[in-house]
Order: structure tokens, then C-alpha cells, then sequence
């Protein structure tokens, strides 16, 4: 922080104090959004170090299981379908404190804390052996309904710290989320699956030299929505690499 803008903080604490996301410990004045002490058991994946990773598997299963599912073998004739690496923050348990973050992103409209964790993702990004020639990030699009009635999307948020830090293009006008679906908070796995079934569609096609695509949601729990996202993004570019990220992973 800059020497003339510490003073002003500190004042700007006393008459509206910052409380940690994570704990509700009020924040020092070098503190943003997330204590120290908070921020160091920050329950981290390491999968963006990983190239094989149980995230990334578990959807690279779900891709082989459903390659020749749908008619989809015929979008795909005698062609190899790369590796789609993937990688979280950190990991997510319902009972756990740590999910105070992708709630307030999601639920408290708190943008500036979505795009801290955004940037941070990306700055583990940029460390990655498999991720750093990322040049676009697609959030996951939200219903043009539930957009317009929460303000935002809480994917997009995210993206954009993840697109700034890696200094990759943030594209949110290819893939759309062509009928609305119901939360997927309640569902089991078949029905998250079947509610987002042919859910998204692209508009248009990846421009020309765009080649490493990262899908970008809030949260990872089946991968249904990722992978949804991923067969739409397939329709309009074959031989573009896709990778996903989320800011959470739910554990097992």
C-alpha cells in the first residue's frame, strides 16, 4: 500500500470496519479480504502442479464415458481427443469455513473478493507446467433470467482475475446458456447430469490462433456443468486444447 493511502485505511477501518471472509476476525490494515492466519490454512489442491490430478481425471473420465453417447462419436471421427487438464484453489467442504468464500461470491454479490481469489488462482496458473499458454478463459454463462436478477455471474467475476493475472483474453460472448436450469444444489449425480444435458450452445465459432482454452466455474463437484460447457465448445473448435479451473473443489 502506498505510504499517503495507509493513513486514509486505517481511517476507513475505524468508521467501517473489514472482517475476514473466512472468520469474521477484523482485518488488518495490510489484510484484504482474508485474515493472515486464515490465509495461510487455506486448504490449497496444488493440482495447477499436477498434471494428472484426481480432478482432472475424474473429468477426463467423464469425457471418455460419453465420447460415444448422443451421437457425439460423429462429431469427433477417428480424432484424438487431448488430455483436458484441470486444476482448483483449494478444496471445498460444506462444514468447513473456507466455503464463506465461493458463498459470498456467489450469494453476497462480493465482486472484489471473486476476483482476489481470481487472481490468485491465475498467479498458481502461471506456475503451472501444463497451463501457462492459456490464451482464453470462458466462464461458465449463467441464464440471461438469473443473470439479470442477480446483477452478474459469479463465473464471470472469476475469470476476469484469472484472465487479467495470466494475460489471456476473457471471452464472454461464444458460449451461452441456451434454456434455464434448475439449481444444481439438490440433485444427485444422475440428475446434475441430465439437468444440464445440451444446456449450452456457442454462437460462434474460437477466432483463428486460439490454442488453449480454460473453462472457468465457481465451484467443482460432478463436473456436469464443465462438461456440458466443454462438448459446446467442442461443436466450434476441434482442435483447440480445453482445460477448467474452479476456485473450489469439493472433497470427497
Amino acid at each position: 500500500m502506498e505510504p499517503f493511502k495507509r493513513p486514509l485505511a486505517c481511517i476507513s477501518d475505524l468508521v467501517l470496519p473489514r472482517t475476514c471472509t473466512v472468520c469474521g476476525r477484523r482485518l488488518l490494515s495490510f489484510e484484504k479480504h482474508i485474515c493472515t492466519s486464515c490465509l495461510a490454512d487455506l486448504p490449497l489442491t496444488f493440482n495447477w502442479a499436477l498434471p494428472h490430478n484426481a480432478m482432472a481425471d475424474r473429468f477426463n473420465e467423464r469425457i471418455q464415458e460419453n465420447l460415444f453417447k448422443d451421437g457425439e462419436q460423429s462429431c469427433f471421427p477417428g480424432r484424438h481427443i487431448p488430455y483436458c487438464y484441470a486444476t482448483s484453489l483449494f478444496f471445498f467442504n460444506s462444514e468447513a469455513l473456507y466455503r464463506h468464500i465461493p458463498y459470498s461470491v456467489k450469494y453476497r454479490m462480493d465482486i472484489p473478493l471473486g476476483l482476489f481469489f481470481g487472481r490468485m488462482l491465475g498467479e498458481m496458473i502461471c506456475l503451472s507446467p501444463v497451463l501457462g499458454d492459456i490464451d482464453m478463459v470462458i466462464p461458465v454463462p449463467l441464464h440471461w433470467t438469473r443473470k439479470w436478477k442477480r446483477g452478474y455471474n459469479q463465473a464471470e467475476v472469476i475469470a476476469r482475475g484469472i484472465a487479467g493475472r495470466i494475460h489471456a483474453d476473457l471471452c464472454t460472448g461464444i458460449l451461452f446458456r441456451s434454456r434455464r436450469t434448475a439449481t444444481q444444489t439438490r440433485l444427485d449425480i444422475k440428475g446434475k447430469e441430465d439437468n444440464v444435458r445440451s444446456a449450452f450452445a456457442a454462437r460462434k465459432s474460437i477466432p483463428p490462433g486460439i490454442r488453449h482454452i480454460l473453462l472457468v466455474d465457481d465451484v467443482f463437484t460432478t463436473g456436469a456443468t464443465l462438461y456440458a460447457c466443454w462438448q459446446a465448445v467442442r461443436t466450434v473448435s476441434r482442435d483447440t486444447r480445453i482445460s477448467i479451473a474452479t476456485l473450489a473443489l469439493v472433497s470427497n
